[in-house]
């Protein structure tokens, strides 16, 4: 990546967190370009991160060897139209297919993904599908963009984005909401609120590290932490008389069927 040209087209939060992961890993701030409507956004990731930036599109993307469409979905028909790209394009707005990008951009070379919030803090998780028109060497470089952030995942089908979208893209919300639950159990019980958040908040952090540096899976970790007839196997027991391991499918199910509707809706 290191003579590997970039222009985002939208510099919102996700963009800024992309280049700064690319800053980050040592790309030259000559490489990276930005173009985005908003005179206060452009200042802002300018003063950030050091890059040129651009009101027009067009500008931002000349001589690029890669362009970052980073804005919304609901924009991106009217953005691609008035592109005329040769190059590598990757789109990291959910719910657009390849097929609509290909059509409103003509038949070019497109990796589609979607990365989730944690990318912000370069802890992020990404599943990547490329076209056929996309070579090895832009595969890479794609791969090294949202590695920039996180753990990139190359995927077989497109549309087992709407997997990805459910299981990492709303994932945080999933864990959010189970820590608040957790919170509020925790004060419930006797806790003052503040030691329950951060008591819940570094278990969380702690079963997390424990579960990624772990040689075995998150089953073993938790048979390993259950005593027989201790205070783990109880709440364990709860859960699961309660049918948490198919209300967790259920949730994730309706994420990607909803995934599926919005690109539908969004690619016409």
């Amino acid at each position: 990546m290191s003579k590997t040209r970039i222009a985002f087209i939208g510099a919102g939060n996700m963009a800024a967190s992309l280049i700064g992961g690319l800053r980050a890993q040592g790309l030259d701030a000559a490489h990276i370009r930005a173009s985005d409507p908003g005179a206060e956004t452009r200042s802002r990731i300018k003063a950030e991160h050091g890059i040129e930036t651009f009101e027009h599109n067009a500008e931002a993307i000349e001589g690029a060897d890669v362009i970052v469409l980073a804005v919304k979905p609901q924009v991106m028909k009217a953005v691609c139209e008035t592109l005329k790209p040769s190059q590598l394009v990757v789109s990291i707005a959910a719910g657009i297919t390849c097929a609509s990008l290909q059509a409103w951009l003509g038949n070019i070379a497109v990796v589609r993904c979607m990365p989730n919030t944690p990318s912000l803090l370069r802890q992020g998780a990404s599943g990547l599908y490329a076209t056929e028109q996309v070579s090895a060497e832009q595969r890479q470089q794609a791969e090294q963009l949202l590695s920039a952030v996180g753990t990139a995942l190359w995927l077989e089908q497109e549309q087992q984005l709407d997997a990805v979208t459910a299981v990492s893209g709303s994932g945080p919300a999933y864990f959010f909401l189970l820590i608040e639950a957790m919170t509020a159990a925790g004060e419930k019980l006797g806790l003052p609120r503040e030691t329950a958040s951060q008591l819940t908040l570094q278990t969380a952090l702690g079963a997390a590290h424990m579960a990624v540096a772990s040689d075995v899976d998150a089953a073993e970790l938790r048979r390993r932490v259950t005593s027989p007839a201790g205070t783990t196997e109880a709440a364990i027991k709860s859960f699961q008389a309660s049918g948490f391991e198919a209300i967790v499918e259920q949730a994730l199910q309706a994420a990607a069927q909803r995934s599926a509707e919005l690109a539908e809706q969004l690619g016409k």
